[in-house]
């Protein structure tokens, strides 16, 4: 979706459909699987332990008697959602979100931290990715030794990043707010998919039983 409004709007709509409800997470799968359903090798390197991690909080769900699968369904769903959302972003496009949503000031400021976290997000995994070449090259086997140094050094990466960009900020003036006037692409596939989405949550909010009954 090229529009970050109608994609942002979708994403919602769909967390919140499969947070809801089985059904309604079914159905933010299959449009998941319909307009997106596509991996590259690094988001499935990933999300293979986020899953592992999903699936842990979920047996002891489970075994303190509430209703783990359900959980693990409802939560992968929304995490397959959340790696479209974060696949699909572009560096400024939240700035202007921002600005449409709420004025040169205030979605202003909100807008730059939004995209200098998503900077921030693709630097760690760059930094991430670099460290795993490192341990490599060396012989090192990743393992719970070698998370605590290689956190600190994403860490003590981060801040000294901040520390940079408030600094040079500062040197160039900057206070609050900013001019821009934001512009989009709405392509037909956009209105179609969010259309979509609104259809899903409808379904999230109709218990099966009710369904079937109207299917009849």
């Amino acid at each position: 979706m090229q529009d970050i409004r109608l994609r942002t709007g979708t994403a919602v709509l769909l967390c919140i459909s499969a947070f809801i409800s089985i059904p309604g997470a079914a159905a933010a799968c299959i449009w998941w699987i319909v307009f997106t359903g596509r991996f590259s090798r690094a988001q499935i390197r990933v999300i293979i332990p986020v899953a592992a991690m999903i699936a842990f909080f979920s047996i002891v769900l489970a075994l303190t008697g509430g209703d783990g699968v359900s959980y693990f369904i409802r939560m992968m769903v929304i995490i397959l959602i959340g790696f479209w959302m974060y696949a699909e972003q572009k560096s400024g496009e939240f700035l202007k979100l921002g600005v449409w949503l709420m004025g040169d000031r205030v979605g202003f400021e909100l807008g730059m931290l939004a995209d200098m976290g998503l900077q921030t997000m693709h630097l760690l995994v760059s930094d991430f990715n670099q460290i795993r070449i490192a341990e490599t090259l060396k012989g090192i086997r990743p393992g719970w030794k070698t998370l605590v140094p290689a956190g600190f050094v994403l860490v003590n990466g981060a801040l000294s990043r901040a520390e940079n960009t408030a600094e040079l900020m500062a040197v160039r003036g900057y206070r609050d707010g900013g001019m821009l006037c934001p512009e989009f692409t709405t392509p037909g596939r956009d209105i179609l998919s969010s259309l979509s989405a609104l259809c899903v949550l409808i379904i999230a909010f109709i218990p099966v039983s009710e369904f079937f009954i109207l299917y009849r």
